[in-house]
């Protein structure tokens, strides 16, 4: 079993673009955050399928810059 970060990003229009930053071109999208969680984990497992199926190397999980929301006086 593998685990893997993935970005869920508003989009601005409706829903949730989700992006997979250590599979490149791992892509999905939905309507809530569950249902991102949920078609990323379907993309992902189609994603290292092909790359398997093609005898690439599957990508681990790498570290990823940590996202702090800072609070300043202005």
């Amino acid at each position: 079993m593998r685990a893997y970060s993935i970005v869920v990003d508003p989009d601005p229009e409706g829903g949730f673009t989700v992006t997979v930053p250590s599979l490149p071109g791992c892509i999905t999208q939905g309507e809530t955050v569950e249902e991102c969680v949920s078609n990323a984990q379907e993309a992902i497992a189609l994603y290292i399928e092909d790359l398997v199926a093609s005898g690439e190397p599957v990508p681990e999980e790498t570290t990823h810059p940590q996202l702090l929301l800072v609070t300043v006086a202005a």
